[in-house]
Parts: structure tokens; sequence; C-alpha cells
């Protein structure tokens, strides 16, 4: 049974996320923690709740979702799993953080690179790659059918989506993706999305005003 932790992070109101199980095997989800009270927030988590950090899984490179990344990688040392086309993205951390005023490090971590229809397996229980570009090159959202849930990053919203006018950012390919990769699973699937708030697929699809 997998449980979900979030965390809402940084100038963006990010939503970074922890899955876990029953035998404390975690995932962490776009670390997006920028100062030390965030990154006490979710560390704090983690040990208090005895979890072991198997992977670290993105969902995409903007900065806003991996501002945390090198803590991560560096506190947990496991792999960072995210598909190649958004690599391009997270080399651009540097100058997106001096778009924003910041002054941060070229990240170095060690990547998995996934694809369209991989899966991940955290004891039983897997997520499968679903990789929907436009609001990144690399936007990919984790679903576990099981449980009927996902991780959609950026991609989908509760009554929006994505933006698709940052670099290489198609509205088009984000539409379509969303309607025949997202929209034929269960209607009961929830949404735990990059920011705001929790939805469903059902919901989305009867109201979400951009596939009226």
């Amino acid at each position: 049974m997998l449980q979900i932790q979030g965390f809402v992070f940084n100038f963006a109101s990010e939503n970074t996320y922890i899955i876990y199980n029953e035998n404390k095997n975690a995932w962490l989800i776009d670390p997006g923690n920028m100062n030390e009270q965030e990154t006490s927030a979710i560390q704090n988590f983690i040990t208090e709740n005895d979890l072991k950090i198997q992977k670290i899984l993105l969902t995409h490179a903007h900065i806003d979702h991996v501002l945390g990344l090198q803590w991560a990688f560096d506190t947990y040392k496991v792999p960072v799993t995210m598909h190649q086309d958004d690599k391009e993205v997270l080399d651009m951390f540097q100058v997106s953080g001096m778009r924003f005023g910041m002054e941060l490090k070229h990240i170095n971590v060690d990547i998995e690179y996934i694809n369209e229809g991989d899966e991940l397996d955290l004891d039983g229980e897997k997520l499968k790659i679903y990789h929907v570009p436009g609001h990144s090159p690399g936007s990919v959202v984790y679903h576990n059918n099981n449980q009927k849930l996902m991780i959609s990053g950026d991609v989908l919203f509760e009554g929006s989506i994505g933006r698709t006018d940052l670099y290489k950012g198609n509205y088009e390919q984000l539409i379509e993706g969303i309607k025949t990769k997202l929209f034929i699973l269960d209607d009961e699937t929830q949404v735990f999305s990059g920011h705001g708030n929790p939805t469903t697929i059902g919901f989305e699809k009867g109201y979400n005003p951009f596939f009226k």
C-alpha cells in the first residue's frame, strides 16, 4: 500500500512528494526545497518515519522542481530518475537561477533515464511512465494503476494545464498527450500535481476548461 506525503516549497509553491510503503521504502519526487527550513521539514519527515529513500524521481527539470535536487542526491546517495529530453533543461539550472536573482551551482548527480512505457517497482507496487511533453520536452507522469493515483508534475492541474510558453513548450502537444494518455485512465484516478490541490481524472475530463 503506497502512501503519499506532500510538501509545498519555494517561491513557486511547488509540490514535493514522498511516496512510501509499509516496508519504509520510499521515493522522493521533485525535491523543490530551497532553504534550511524547507529542507528540515522534508528531512525530519523522512527521519521520523524511518524511511529509506530508494530513488529520486523528477517529473521534469524546471528550476522550482529541482532546487533541492543536489541536496537530495548528496544526502541519500541514490540515482535521479528522469526523461532524457529534460537533461537540457536541467543543465540550464544556473541560467534559470539568474533570471530569479539567484546564484546557483551546477547540479551534478547520477541520472537514470526513463522512457514511455517503463515501469518502476517499489516492493511490487509499480509506477508506469507516461511521456507527456508540452510543458517541458521531457515531462513525465508516474501512474500506479493498482491504487489509481498519479504524480502529474506540471502536465495537468486542478482546472488547468501546465504553461506552454516556456523553453520548448508546445500547447497542441500537451493537450494531445493529456487526451490520449491520461484521459483514457480510470475516472477515479487521483492526480497529484506539481502545484495546487489534488484532483481526479474524471473531474478534469468533465470540468477542466482546456478540454471543453
